[in-house]
């Protein structure tokens, strides 16, 4: 688990990088256009929503072509504090 340290309001937060969402694409010439919607669906759902409103910095995407099946995964990281982490984990659980 990946994690560090930082003030926010005059308090120190011990803060986690986490993946809070994956998904792949299939074969396609431009993957990152086909990405679009299934983000856009995660980012309208409630885990999104409440990502999206907890997070420390806006989430970041990353692709990782799949040679294997000649398409590519993704994964949505974001940061969150130690109680957004922990209520997120035991809603969601790890991804």
């Amino acid at each position: 688990m990946n994690h560090k340290y930082m003030v926010i309001d005059d308090q120190v937060h011990k803060i986690h990088n986490i993946v809070v969402h994956r998904f792949e694409v299939d074969e396609s010439e431009d993957p990152d256009l086909y990405a679009a919607t299934p983000l856009m669906e995660w980012q309208q759902s409630e885990q999104g929503r409440w990502v999206m409103e907890r997070a420390i910095e806006k989430p970041i995407w990353h692709r990782n072509d799949n040679w294997a099946s000649f398409g590519a995964d993704y994964a949505v990281t974001a940061q969150l504090r130690e109680r957004d982490y922990t209520f997120w984990a035991l809603k969601w659980g790890s991804i």
